[in-house]
C-alpha cells in the first residue's frame, strides 16, 4: 500500500517514512491475528522482522504485550456475547476458545463489538467438542440476542391492527419486533439459556431434557429495551418464520398449521392478543406491490 502527501506545487509525493510505517502496522496485524505455529504465523514474523528488529528485548516484550492484549479483547467481547456457553464449558476453556476464534476468524471491523458471528459454525465443527453438540445452537440462539439488543428501534403502530378487520388479508403482514428471530434445535436450547440467566427452569430440569433428547423452537425478540428469549410451540415457530421471510397472512397461517400437532387446534386469535401485548407484534403493514382489498363486510 502506498502513502501519498500533496506538495505545494499541488502534486503528490511519495512519503517513504509513511510507506515503511503502513507496512510496519500491517504486518503486526498479520502477526497479531494469524494463528500460532501456522504457515501464516511463521511468514508475519519473518516479515515484521524484516521492519523491525523483533530480537531486540524491548521490541519483543512490545510484540507480546501486542499479543495479550488482543487476547484479552477477544475474552472480553465473546464473553458479553456468549455468556451461557462460557458458563456450559467453564471459564478456562472458554479463554482459550476465544483465542481459537480470534485466529481462526479474526474481526474484519474496527468495532469489536460486531465480531463473534463465526462461533456458533465454529463450535459444530469443532472436533474437540464433538460430546456437547448442543452448544452451536446455544451460541446461535444467544448471538440472536446478542443482536436483537443492538437492533435498530421501530415504533409501535397500533392504529394499523384496525387493517385486519378492514381488508382482506392477502398482501398483508404482521410487523415484528427489531431483532425476532427463531433458533429451531433438537436440543433444549431455550431450557438451557433460560436456566442459566433466569434460573427458571431449574439447572436438573433442562440438564433432564437434554437428556431426554428434548428439542425446542426458542423465540427471540425484544420487548422495548430489553431482549427476551422464549420456548415456543412448533405452530408459532413456523409463524413467525414465515413473517420473517416475508410471508403475507393467510401463507404464514397456513405455514402454522402444517407444523401444529394433529391433536391440537391452533388458536392464532389467542396467539395474536399475546404476541401484541409482548410486544412481538407492533403493527401491520403491507408488502411490497399488494394493495389494499376491502373485506366484504366493509364494501359499500
Amino acid at each position: 500500500m502506498s502513502t501519498t502527501l500533496r506538495s505545494a506545487e499541488g502534486g503528490h509525493v511519495t512519503s517513504p517514512a509513511l510507506d515503511s510505517l503502513a507496512a510496519q502496522q500491517q504486518a503486526l496485524l498479520q502477526a497479531l491475528l494469524a494463528r500460532p505455529g501456522s504457515a501464516q504465523a511463521a511468514a508475519a514474523e519473518e516479515c515484521l522482522t524484516g521492519l523491525l528488529d523483533t530480537r531486540n528485548r524491548q521490541t519483543a516484550r512490545g510484540l507480546a504485550a501486542y499479543q495479550a492484549n488482543g487476547h484479552a479483547m477477544a475474552e472480553r467481547s465473546l464473553l458479553s456475547a456468549y455468556p451461557v456457553v462460557a458458563a456450559l464449558i467453564g471459564s478456562d476453556n472458554f479463554v482459550l476458545l476465544a483465542r481459537d476464534l480470534w485466529h481462526h476468524s479474526p474481526p474484519q471491523r474496527g468495532d469489536l463489538a460486531q465480531w463473534g458471528d463465526a462461533l456458533p459454525g465454529f463450535l459444530r465443527h469443532n472436533a474437540q467438542l464433538a460430546d456437547v453438540p448442543y452448544l452451536s445452537d446455544v451460541a446461535r440462539a444467544e448471538w440472536a440476542l446478542f443482536r436483537a439488543a443492538g437492533a435498530a428501534d421501530a415504533a409501535p403502530d397500533p392504529g394499523s391492527f384496525a387493517r385486519l378487520a378492514q381488508e382482506a388479508p392477502e398482501g398483508l403482514a404482521l410487523t415484528l419486533a427489531p431483532g425476532a428471530a427463531i433458533i429451531d434445535s433438537p436440543y433444549p436450547v431455550a431450557s438451557l439459556i433460560a436456566a442459566h440467566t433466569e434460573e427458571s427452569p431449574s439447572l436438573e430440569a433442562a440438564a433432564q431434557r437434554l437428556r431426554d433428547g428434548q428439542g425446542e423452537h426458542a423465540l427471540v425478540w425484544r420487548q422495548g429495551l430489553r431482549p427476551r428469549l422464549q420456548r415456543i410451540d412448533p405452530a408459532a415457530s413456523a409463524l413467525v418464520q414465515a413473517l420473517l421471510k416475508g410471508a403475507d397472512l393467510p401463507q404464514a397461517l397456513d405455514a402454522a398449521m402444517d407444523a401444529a400437532d394433529p391433536e391440537e387446534t391452533f388458536d392464532f386469535s389467542a396467539w395474536l392478543n399475546t404476541a401484541v401485548t409482548d410486544d412481538l407484534v407492533i403493527g401491520v403493514h403491507s408488502l411490497p406491490g399488494a394493495f389494499p382489498t376491502p373485506t366484504e363486510e366493509n364494501t359499500p
